[in-house]
């Protein structure tokens, strides 16, 4: 993978345009939603283990509520939310999801059995799913190519942030009080937020596409769909995340059953796990896909390629380890290189359309990574560990995230074929 400078021609170039001013508090309230997009997604895994006892439910079931149940709905609805957002206004779209998912985050609390919790995640995923691809387009009509890598990369440190807040409040929550009130606690936090995301976030005016007309999501896809670049980056990053979803769902049991950590101790672990190396991954993956990116396009592609091969072993021994605090620095290394995708495969995505488009674009992409990565791969690492219980015991956890190493491998692949297609059909704005 040497960069070159000789590539092809862009086969569309939208005209200039006249960018938003201070578009800082913009982004600044993006990332706070999405930080309560994580908060509530990934409050599930620390929580796992006493939802677990007091609801009497197994490792697949447990893989179902991670994976399935939020994914199904968040993948799908996804496509025509932004396909709305696109048509009418993105910011109003982001408003009544956070309404609507913060409100069945408090839901979850209330639960009395496995479908209770099951429908109250579904109803997580049917509001989640109008968020993060119009906040995409949004960051996308504020900033300029040259700046946008990075600037998606800031509003995805809501992934480290959100997530690693979940993890240590409600850790400490379920430790002190219940798992109920975490729940609850954080979810009506989110409902409280609305208001003021839709103070301070206001749509930038868009002309529409060339033809006069607003664009046609059957036009959006058809275009996407001869473009190879869309479906590497899409694949690659799909089997990416089946890995990183699985490892950041299960990690809190495998702290628990295999190095016997207590439920705060837990916390506090995969917490800063979660917050050093996921800001760090993120904030590095911004800035270097923005730097080699001005150099050869095709790097938007290749950085994810060596980000994916390099964090293998790291994980590896993480999970191998018999100490705690070296399993933390090794853990540590790999959550880095695990978050440097995000920056310049989202900016990359971005930049396969025309700005009026990129809302049903990134829904597109995230439908596919989405379904597969977090859908599949909580299900599959907890199946598979309930399948290796008979000769793994309570090891069986910690082989099954050990198997699921080679979805890294997978995803280097994609990624790596995909650099070159990037030099083709990319679309520049300003």
């Amino acid at each position: 993978m040497t960069a070159t400078t000789t590539e092809t021609p862009p086969a569309r170039t939208e005209p200039a345009r006249t960018l938003p001013a201070k578009p800082g508090p913009v982004l600044g309230m993006l990332l706070a939603v999405y930080i309560f997009n994580f908060l509530d997604r990934q409050i599930l895994s620390i929580l796992a283990a006493p939802i677990q006892a007091d609801l009497q439910l197994s490792d697949t079931q447990m893989g179902l509520l991670g994976g399935i149940a939020f994914a199904l709905l968040y993948s799908t609805l996804a496509v025509p939310l932004a396909w709305l957002a696109d048509r009418t206004s993105r910011s109003w779209v982001i408003t009544v999801s956070l309404v609507l998912w913060s409100g069945f985050t408090a839901i979850c609390g209330l639960a009395g059995g496995f479908w209770h919790i099951f429908l109250a995640r579904l109803g997580v995923g049917i509001g989640e799913a109008g968020g993060v691809a119009p906040s995409y387009a949004i960051i996308g009509d504020y900033f300029p190519s040259s700046k946008r890598a990075f600037a998606l990369s800031i509003y995805s440190l809501g992934i480290p942030l959100g997530s690693a807040l979940g993890v240590m409040a409600g850790g400490y929550i379920a430790a002190t009080v219940d798992w109920r009130v975490a729940f609850v606690v954080v979810g009506l936090l989110g409902v409280l937020l609305a208001p003021l995301f839709k103070l301070v976030v206001k749509d930038v005016p868009r002309a529409p596409v060339a033809t006069g007309e607003a664009p046609k999501f059957r036009a959006i896809a058809g275009l996407l769909a001869r473009k190879p670049a869309f479906w590497l980056l899409s694949f690659g990053a799909a089997s990416g995340s089946m890995l990183g979803y699985g490892v950041a769902f299960w990690l809190p049991s495998l702290l628990q059953r295999s190095f016997g950590l207590d439920l705060v101790q837990t916390s506090q672990f995969f917490g800063g796990v979660l917050l050093i190396g996921g800001v760090a991954g993120v904030l590095l993956g911004g800035w270097l896909g923005d730097k080699l990116g001005r150099r050869d396009r095709a790097w938007y592609a290749w950085l994810p390629t060596l980000a994916y091969l390099c964090a293998i072993p790291f994980y590896a021994g993480g999970i191998v380890s018999g100490s705690v605090a070296l399993a933390f620095v090794l853990f540590l290394i790999p959550q880095a290189f695990a978050y440097i995708w995000l920056g310049p495969v989202l900016s990359a995505v971005q930049h396969l359309v025309a700005p009026a488009e990129r809302a049903t674009a990134s829904s597109l992409f995230l439908l596919i990574n989405n379904l597969i990565g977090l859908g599949g791969g909580i299900y599959a690492l907890g199946a598979l560990s309930d399948a290796l219980k008979p000769v793994y015991g309570d090891e069986a956890l910690r082989w099954s995230m050990l198997f699921a190493l080679a979805l890294y491998g997978l995803a280097a692949l994609f990624m790596g074929l995909a650099g070159r297609q990037l030099r083709k059909g990319w679309v520049e704005d300003v």
